[in-house]
């Protein structure tokens, strides 16, 4: 068995001489926890992970060294340790700011060691307190032309090396002679910006010459100070824009020359005349400052650029990646009447890059929707108050590149009405920069479809961080919606630099009792949470303020660092000890003025989502006692565990309790049982029943799905964790609405928020909210492009596909392999990369036998779970293997068959 925080494996091995060799096996990746090719990443902490590779079918690692030392010089040795972990591995010390220091590692099997892994190069950034510079800006307004900055310097020779350390209060565009420094966007991203905020660390050699030189930088409201959240406020963190930039020159001697903001800056206004992320962009080509980027700029009618007073210790260095562009889709050209009709054919988050040809004054107007009215013209109702509109006006005749900035829209379709002619357009589409984790495909090609959208509802939403929707006056990192795929997340994108970031947002908004906020970062106030007319507390609601727990187990279980816990462990208590005294001498939690409940249950009324058919009360209870356990878990593997012991009995006397007063009924609801079963609520001999009853209830209803938020992520499992496996394909697979598949048939290109979005007679639903949470708007609540329903995608690739990491020994060094074929799915394939290297798996059911190709990673062991039935007979690499479960495969390709298989729903 593998070594992890939750299995100790004593080695008795005699490890090889350290002059021995095993050139069959070697270290073919290392890299840390960081996102993947950033600079000037926090200095302490420094964890290691490797892959490898053997030709040695029983080859394992029986030890590993680490060495590390200058860039290009010598290397110590960390010394060597036994055991056979590579995931999160401390590396043993701390970087200084600007320290750029050489990794490398190598591993010990049974033939000897390896070579030495290629040399990673680690680069530690800067703190602001580090920093000579400052921030800086002119007077602006928000929502009013978007301030341009710059400083012109001298470089003497051409440089060895040069740095740009870059963020903003706002945020920040940079160029130096006229070249755009990076190709992140939207820098330096979302953060709570009341405690931290990001810098980035840019290399800028290249862009440096030989004598006078220009740096320039627009900085645009965003979420600082620009109008944000569903009551539309303005100047949420502060009432100033500005930028933070230093330029560190080294030249070949290694002298430093630092080129830093300050009121040597000047500043002053150009092109830009608004940029809001909800409003759009609109850009007078008429006002370009014509050579801002060049040396001798008269710059006689700009003003100095003024120091804003801010605290730079909250400035920090990036660890997640940063915003850019993932794709370029072209788009349809269809002219109408009075207007150009675009389409990507994707529902994205981004902008059209429009190219026209036209004269000096046109106007070009850009409107932006997800879908089109039954009519034809955009639906734009969904948007609310955010305009999604961009204006160009052009400065002179011919053909133009017209392009937003310092926004996104979440869309589909645009419209151009314009009296230039529009050569051509296209969708620019913008994420948090993740690599792609996984692949999948099937015999079902809706379901491949639905998949892909569930894919694209994750780069959509993963801006900076893991909002709700890209389209309306929301895209708020909704902590419920975060919970419920967190999962699905983890296997589709490299998410774990980007939670681990996100999650020290939740628990710096968290309340000093330990309240976890229903939106992280927290900009919502109370009285802008209106359900029913009532304003409404948003912190420590069921369901949602349980990412505090959920979203680190989930990152944990997927890949495997036991990191996440170590910093989020007083988070997780401090939320369960909000839950225990909320309890007080009750044992359960008391009825609550508001909870979300199980958030559009399809049955609950249009206006009311909340309504669900499961009690929230026991929602609420259900999710205590979730949270308790998660938490004693993470006890034992990294805090408390007597802790844990007791936690463990509180999580019993509270499920017992739950059960008590809300359980018969509850489990009457697809919720409700879902919730009894796989969080343990119920009593065990109740456990067959309540499955029985939950899948006769999906019989009855010919598959209809009627959960909600919180339901929907666990309703599969429900079944097939209870031997109700066709009855969870029935459910997978249905078509009607409501269902996953209903929404393919709809041309969905990402997931819907409500189940009806569009109902079958093609109309759009209103989406309106019982006295609205908007503000005093329309009160609609509808976007086609939230990712919560996607959830059940992590029970694809763990049931259909049957690819699963083990809770116990995690990030997938041991898997479960446990397909599971059934009527209408008779072939399926997936990868994963994880920690230990691609793990795959491609199945075909023909004729009378079930035929497996599987991919097992170095360090990693699968446990076959086949679906065997008692005519059965299993072969393993053409030889006989036994039919039941537990057979265990170590690392290489593995061919398998199955006799006679289980086939679900048959």
């Amino acid at each position: 068995m593998t070594a992890s925080p939750e299995t100790t494996v004593q080695t008795e091995q005699t490890l090889p001489d350290t002059t021995s060799t095993d050139p069959s096996t070697r270290v073919v990746e290392l890299r840390t926890q960081h996102g993947a090719g950033l600079l000037g990443v926090p200095g302490r902490g420094v964890r290691l992970s490797w892959r490898a590779q053997s030709d040695l079918p029983a080859a394992s690692q029986l030890a590993y060294e680490i060495a590390s030392g200058p860039e290009g010089g010598a290397q110590d040795s960390h010394g060597v340790v036994r055991g056979d972990d590579s995931i999160g591995i401390a590396a043993g010390l701390d970087l200084a700011p600007r320290e750029r220091r050489s990794f490398a590692v190598r591993i010990a099997t049974s033939a000897g060691w390896t070579a030495w892994s290629e040399p990673l190069v680690v680069e530690a950034g800067v703190e602001g307190l580090g920093l000579n510079a400052r921030v800086v800006g002119i007077p602006s307004e928000v929502g009013g032309p978007v301030p341009v900055l710059r400083r012109e310097f001298t470089v003497n020779a051409t440089p060895a090396a040069a740095r740009l350390r870059l963020s903003a209060l706002g945020v920040v565009d940079a160029w130096i002679n006229g070249v755009r420094v990076s190709d992140a966007l939207l820098t330096p991203g979302w953060t709570s910006y009341q405690a931290r905020i990001l810098i980035d660390t840019v290399d800028v050699t290249s862009l440096l010459r030989e004598g006078e030189n220009v740096i320039v930088a627009a900085v645009g409201d965003g979420w600082y100070r620009g109008h944000f959240g569903f009551a539309y406020r303005k100047e949420i963190y502060g009432t100033s824009s500005g930028v933070l930039a230093q330029l560190e020159i080294t030249d070949a001697s290694g002298a430093t020359t630092t080129i830093a903001t300050d009121e040597t800056w000047r500043g002053g206004f150009g092109a830009i005349r608004s940029a809001g992320i909800y409003e759009g962009t609109v850009i007078d080509h008429n006002l370009e400052a014509v050579g801002v980027h060049e040396p001798g700029f008269d710059d006689g009618a700009w003003a100095a650029a003024s120091v804003i007073d801010t605290d730079l210790s909250l400035f920090e260095p990036r660890s997640a990646a940063p915003v850019r562009v993932i794709e370029e889709r072209p788009m349809t050209i269809e002219p109408r009447a009075d207007r150009v009709l675009l389409d990507s054919g994707q529902n994205i988050s981004g902008w059209v890059r429009l190219v026209v040809r036209g004269k000096a004054g046109d106007v070009v107007t850009i409107r932006h929707a997800e879908v089109l009215e039954p009519s034809g013209a955009l639906h734009t109702a969904a948007l609310r108050r955010a305009k999604a509109t961009d204006v160009y006006t052009l400065a002179s005749g011919g053909e133009h590149v017209l392009e937003p900035v310092f926004t996104f829209h979440g869309f589909r379709y645009s419209d151009v009405v314009t009296g230039a002619e529009v050569v051509s357009a296209t969708a620019i589409a913008i994420s948090s920069d993740l690599a792609p984790r996984s692949t999948f495909r099937s015999s079902d090609a809706s379901l491949d479809r639905f998949h892909s959208n569930v894919l694209w509802s994750q780069r959509d939403n993963f801006v900076s961080v893991p909002t709700d929707c890209p389209q309306r006056d929301e895209r708020l990192g909704w902590t419920g919606d975060a919970q419920a795929f967190a999962a699905t997340a983890n296997t589709l994108l490299d998410t774990e630099a980007f939670w681990t970031s996100w999650l020290r947002d939740l628990e710096i908004d968290q309340t000093d009792e330990g309240g976890v906020p229903s939106v992280v970062p927290d900009i919502i106030r109370r009285e802008d949470m209106l359900m029913g007319g009532t304003p409404t507390d948003n912190m420590g609601r069921a369901g949602w303020a349980d990412a505090a727990t959920i979203v680190p187990l989930a990152v944990y279980e997927s890949y495997g660092s036991a990191e996440v816990l170590e910093r989020q462990l007083d988070s997780m208590r401090r939320w369960v000890a909000h839950l225990r005294r909320r309890a007080g001498d009750g044992v359960v939690l008391p009825t609550e003025p508001f909870q979300y409940g199980d958030w559009l249950d399809p049955d609950a009324p249009a206006a009311r989502p909340w309504e669900a058919k499961v009690d929230s009360d026991y929602v609420a209870n259900a999710f205590y006692v979730h949270s308790t356990r998660l938490l004693a878990r993470a006890e034992r593997i990294v805090g408390d565990p007597a802790a844990a012991d007791e936690l463990d009995e509180l999580a019993r006397t509270v499920a017992d309790a739950t059960w008590a007063r809300w359980g018969e009924r509850a489990v009457t609801t697809q919720t409700g049982a879902a919730l009894a079963l796989e969080f343990d609520i119920a009593p065990a001999e109740r456990r067959v029943a309540i499955a029985d009853d939950l899948a006769a209830n999906v019989v009855a209803a010919e598959g209809r799905i009627s959960t909600g938020f919180l339901g929907t992520p666990l309703v599969l499992f429900a079944l097939s964790h209870n031997g109700h496996i066709g009855e969870a394909y029935r459910m997978l697979l249905r078509h009607d609405a409501p269902s996953w598949l209903y929404q393919v048939d709809r041309g969905a290109t990402t997931v819907w928020e409500r189940w009806d979005a569009i109902k079958p007679d093609g109309s759009i639903h209103g989406g309106d909210m019982d006295a609205g949470n908007s503000g005093g708007e329309s009160g609609g609540m509808l976007s086609f492009n939230h990712y919560a329903y996607g959830a059940m995608i992590d029970w694809v690739y763990r049931n259909v596909a049957g690819l699963a990491p083990d809770p116990a020994d995690p990030g997938y060094r041991t898997v479960h392999v446990a397909p599971r074929p059934a009527v209408g799915i008779d072939h399926a394939a997936a990868t994963i990369a994880t920690g230990l290297g691609e793990l795959a798996i491609d199945w075909r059911r023909d004729g009378d036998a079930l035929e497996i190709a599987l991919t097992v990673p170095f360090g990693a062991r699968a446990v076959l779970d086949l679906p065997v039935t008692a005519g059965s007979t299993v072969s393993i690499d053409g030889a006989a293997a036994p039919a039941e479960a537990g057979t265990t495969l170590t690392h290489g390709i593995h061919h398998l068959t199955v006799t006679q298989p289980a086939v679900a729903g048959r």
